[in-house]
Parts: structure tokens; C-alpha cells; sequence
């Protein structure tokens, strides 16, 4: 059956200026035609949908989220929680998180982490209907060094976890992990290449965590089978290896020269700022009596460099992607529209932040959605209002009137 939406306004995601006294022509999960509302006209036999006063835009896309984690402000939780859950329920708790994510009008997310398969067997859910939740890109269990950024040390030595991360050790060793992570069933390789170094931060604030032949045998493997990298990284040079060894996706990523920045342009890689992830841990350790003093000045120093990082980002033509890494000190669903907030506040208009929300994020997630044209998958999102004149209208779901595959998204009943 075909729908018809008519709306007061259109923001298709193309980049193009908000179209008035606008339609969208959908039939089963895909849009047949959108413009403006005389042009695309009123198919006989449409169901019609009477919005004039929302605006439409395409589905958010949330490209950093962790959905096997709590969001909890106790920032110690992000790993300890996992040692009193069950992989099953991990998994089952997620997918609520997931649901609340998908009612908050963000269609697809991108998952850069989670032990087990959790997340991977959640994103089966979803396409198989089991569940309700947004379109999910899982890359399984992130790729690090032994002892790195995702395997870090602390636990007592009697303590056993299978599968909570994947330690990987020499070029080979991270092939290996590579196809183990596509074998379970990952969309894509997440790498930990460099991270933040808070021992000496004001002359030195990152490191390499990996070796220069791990990051590119990483790359290269997962290149050769089709699937994109994401890389966790902080700045200088251990960001522009990752960038030359072929990291499609660079997270975080705070500290970048010029000279970075146009090599991102030229081999098309892509910027996840996280501006909401890190605003939010830096205040929490400015705010923690016993955070060391190098923590404390990292966490200075890296909102300082976030913001000029962005503006000189956005000059220089970078493509920009929003991911709010929800589920590290931020709740899932309530909280993942503050990161299309923040890339306003530092400089993006409101109508090229929801670009980055919308076709970058789909882009990269390599979705057939992303943007209100013909032929693509309706996902769609109406707002009550303008969200170009207010772009906090977004947090609000009651606000939101979300459709994914030409489906209305509906809230449980109270």
C-alpha cells in the first residue's frame, strides 16, 4: 500500500535548501517520490498522512554508539558490569536501549563495540523482526593490543572473561583477529591505533598503541574483504598512520594538524568528532577530587583542542559524521541528538548538521538511506516544528514521528 505525506517543510538531506508545502510518496519500505507536494501529487487509493506543521527529514543515523552498555555516569561501569551479566542478558538489555534509540528517531547505528557476539546477534534480531530496534552496523569486538585501550589490565589474577575483548599481538596476529571478528559475522573492523597519554599530557597527550605494520596488516585484511575500519584515536602522528594505513573512519581524533586534514580530504576519510563524549568526561574528571592531576589537564587540554579541531575540519572540507558514543556516560536514546547539538554550537549550520546526521552517517554505514529521494529506504523522521529554527527539538521524542522502511514506529502503550 502506498502512503502519502504531506508536510509543511522538507529537508531532504542532500544539502539542499528546506523545500515548503512539501510531500513524500512511499511505497512498502521504499520512497517512490519526494518534493514538493503539487509535483508528487495524491496517487489514487494513498493512505495520506496530514502533517502541516512538521518538518520531514531522513532518519538519524548515530555512527558511535556501544549498545551493550549502560551509558552509566560512573565511568568505571563501562567495564565492570560486564562482569556480573550473562552474555544473553547483555544482549536482551540492549536491545531495549536499541528500541529507545530507534524512538528517539535514529534509524540506523553503528556499533563500536561489545563482547561476545552480543550486539552482532542483536542487529539478526532486528532484520529478522524478533525485535524492534534501528537498522545496526556491529563490528563485534573492537581489535587492540595486548594490555591496550580495550584490554586494559586490573583485574585479579585468578579473573577469566572469554570473549569480553580481543587482544591481538604483531601483523599477523591482527589479520587474525580481523577474520575472526568477520567470522562471527561483523559488518566492519574497529582498530585502537593510538590512544590519549595522560602522563605528560601538555607536551605529549597521545601515544601509538599499535605498530605502524599492525594498523596497515589490519587494514589491508579487512580492506581485501570488502568491510571498512573505524579507528579509535587521539591525534599527531599516530592518527596520521592510522590515516595512511587506511583507517576509513577516525573517532575522537581531537588533536589534527593541517597538513592531516588535507590528506583526510584527499583519500575521503571521514571525522567522528564525539564532541558530547568528550564534553561530558572532561567535566566529570574536572569534577572527580581523585582524578589524577594528568587526567585532569588531558581532559582540559583535549575540549580546548576539539573545538578548534572542528572549526579547521569544517573549513578544510572534511567529511564529518555524528556519533555520540552513547553508552559510555551517555544514556541510549535520550542523549544521542545532543552530539548533532554540539557540532552547532561549534560552527556547522543547522541544516549541515543534519547532513552529517543523515546521508554522512549513512554513507558510512553503507545504507541505502540517509537521504529523502527516490529510491531510497523511507526512513523518516517528522518533527513538530522546524528543527532548522531549534535544533533541540530533536531530543524530545514526543516531538518525533519516526518511520523506518515505510513503517510507523510506534511507542508502547503506557
Amino acid at each position: 500500500m502506498r502512503t502519502l505525506i504531506k508536510v509543511g517543510q522538507l529537508v531532504d538531506g542532500t544539502g539542499a535548501k528546506p523545500l515548503p508545502g512539501a510531500a513524500v510518496l512511499v511505497d512498502g519500505e521504499r520512497i517512490v517520490a519526494a518534493g514538493r507536494a503539487a509535483d508528487v501529487g495524491a496517487p489514487e487509493g494513498a493512505r495520506v498522512i496530514d502533517a502541516p506543521h512538521a518538518t520531514a527529514i531522513p532518519g538519524l543515523v548515530d555512527v558511535h554508539v556501544h549498545l551493550s552498555y549502560s551509558g552509566s555516569p560512573d565511568k568505571s561501569a563501562f567495564r565492570a558490569e560486564h562482569a556480573e551479566m550473562s552474555y544473553p542478558l547483555i544482549a536482551l538489555r540492549a536491545a531495549e536501549y536499541a528500541r529507545r534509540t530507534l524512538l528517539h528517531g535514529f534509524t540506523s547505528v553503528r556499533d563500536m563495540h561489545a563482547p561476545g557476539g552480543t550486539i552482532i546477534d542483536l542487529r539478526d534480531a532486528v532484520n529478522r523482526g524478533y525485535v524492534e530496534g534501528p537498522r545496526i552496523k556491529a563490528c563485534g569486538m573492537g581489535l587492540t593490543v595486548t594490555g591496550g585501550h580495550m584490554d586494559q589490565p586490573g583485574w585479579g589474577d585468578h579473573a577469566t572473561f572469554r570473549d569480553l575483548t580481543c587482544p591481538c599481538d604483531g601483523p599477523m596476529g591482527f589479520r587474525a583477529g580481523v577474520r575472526a571478528q568477520l567470522k562471527r559475522g561483523a559488518d566492519f573492523i574497529k582498530l585502537n591505533p593510538c590512544v590519549s597519554f595522560r602522563k605528560d599530557p601538555d607536551t605529549k597527550p597521545y601515544r601509538f598503541e599499535m605498530h605502524v605494520d599492525e594498523i596497515k596488516a589490519a587494514c589491508d585484511e579487512a580492506h581485501e574483504q570488502g568491510v571498512h575500519v573505524g579507528a579509535h584515536t587521539s591525534g599527531g602522528p599516530p592518527l596520521r598512520a592510522a590515516i595512511e594505513a587506511g583507517c576509513d573512519t577516525v573517532e575522537h581524533a581531537h588533536w589534527i594538524d593541517d597538513a592531516t586534514l588535507e590528506l583526510m580530504v584527499r583519500q575521503g576519510t571521514y571525522l567522528v568528532p564525539t564532541l558530547l563524549v568528550n564534553k561530558t568526561s572532561s567535566a566529570a574528571a574536572a569534577a572527580d577530587p581523585e582524578a589524577p592531576r594528568g587526567s585532569k589537564r588531558w581532559a582540559e587540554l583535549s575540549e580546548e583542542a576539539m573545538w578548534e579541531r572542528l572549526d579547521r575540519a569544517r573549513r578544510a572540507g572534511v567529511k564529518v559524521a555524528s556519533g555520540s558514543d552513547a553508552g559510555f556516560m551517555l544514556e541510549h536514546g535520550r542523549t544521542n541528538s545532543g552530539e548533532i547539538e554540539l557540532l552547532v554550537e561549534g560552527g556547522y549550520s543547522p541544516l549541515e548538521a543534519l547532513c552529517a546526521a543523515t546521508a554522512t552517517g549513512a554513507d558510512i554505514l553503507e545504507i541505502d538511506a540517509g537521504r529523502l529521494v527516490a529510491g531510497k529506504l523511507a526512513d523518516i523522521v517528522l518533527v513538530a516544528g522546524d528543527p532548522l529554527a531549534d535544533i533541540k527539538i530533536l531530543r524530545d521524542p514526543k516531538n518525533l514521528r519516526v518511520f523506518k522502511g515505510g513503517r510507523e514506529v510506534l511507542a508502547p502503550a503506557a
